[in-house]
């Protein structure tokens, strides 16, 4: 069986809907950043979409071509991931979408160094004839966070955010987004093919 991170790391991937405090390990991602409305068809954040699973898959499927990566084994290519921030707050306005500033993320196995990072960025540009170049190993230590599952449409995420902020003060923490430890969002359902409702986000922020 495929290594599923999902099912493997269930305290960081499948919270329940209430928050919990969760201390969060180094990882490595491979990531794209960018600016504007992720809905925008021809925006940004779809064109990241494609570098970072692009790369992903390149990684996974090494292990069918003659590339060999030292302690390589197999394993379901992890959600993605976003970091989401706008200039001048710390709250996010959820009606003006065209002032995000994200990273686009996903997370890379440990046996994935900088050396393989920078093979599959020059393997993937090859073969599907594209410029990879925007995507980065980006290495994120997220430490101490407030997180939750939010069951819905993205738009109605600021309800859980108003509960976990409740929660982080009720346990004597404060939240404490930053440049550096923005608003963290995990996606596990695929939204073309999920109602809305139905959608699941793991929604972390970071604490103090």
């Amino acid at each position: 069986m495929a290594f599923d991170f999902k099912k493997e790391y269930k305290e960081f991937y499948l919270p329940k809907n209430k928050p919990v405090i969760v201390d969060i390990p180094a990882m490595n991602f491979v990531s794209v950043r960018g600016k504007g409305d992720p809905n925008d068809e021809n925006g940004e954040y779809q064109q990241a979409l494609e570098l970072l699973y692009g790369i992903s898959y390149t990684l996974k499927m090494s292990k069918k071509g003659d590339h060999r990566i030292d302690g390589y084994f197999d394993y379901v290519v992890p959600p993605l991931e976003g970091l989401w921030k706008q200039s001048g707050t710390d709250v996010i306005d959820y009606a003006h979408k065209e002032r995000f500033e994200w990273v686009s993320m996903i997370r890379l196995p440990d046996f994935v160094t900088k050396d393989e990072f920078n093979w599959a960025v020059k393997e993937a540009s090859a073969k599907k004839k594209a410029d990879f170049s925007k995507a980065e190993f980006f290495a994120y230590t997220e430490g101490l966070c407030v997180q939750c599952m939010h069951i819905g449409s993205y738009d109605d995420e600021p309800a859980t955010i108003e509960a976990m902020r409740n929660f982080v003060s009720s346990e004597g923490y404060a939240v404490g987004i930053s440049d550096k430890r923005p608003h963290h969002e995990i996606y596990l359902s695929d939204p073309r093919k999920t109602a809305q409702e139905k959608l699941k986000t793991v929604i972390r922020l970071p604490v103090v």
